[in-house]
């Protein structure tokens, strides 16, 4: 079964309030088995407008891409984080 990712990219706005949505996120990370990837760090933009950070996170299928996105602990998570950043999250399949 291929796998599932989420690619996202985010300008943080206000860093301290972005670390509670680290600490929220987690357990809905933990649950699903995310592994990340990429995680913020040095990136080259090649095309296109860019964002400061860029994550990726691997999971076992893209339904449980969906799924940790989709749950409650996630869109707790994601309330705090659209109040302190901007970004697009795209769930994809894997090769």
């Amino acid at each position: 079964m291929p796998k599932g990712y989420w690619i996202a990219r985010v300008d943080v706005r206000d860093a301290e309030g972005y670390k509670d949505y680290v600490s929220a996120a987690k357990p809905a990370f933990e649950r699903f088995g995310a592994k990340f990837l990429a995680r913020g760090g040095e990136h080259e933009k090649a095309e296109g407008p860019g964002r400061a950070r860029n994550v990726i996170i691997e999971f076992e299928s893209l339904a449980a891409a969906h799924d940790c996105y989709h749950s409650p602990e996630y869109q707790r998570a994601a309330a705090i984080r659209q109040k302190v950043a901007d970004g697009e999250i795209v769930l994809v399949e894997g090769a």
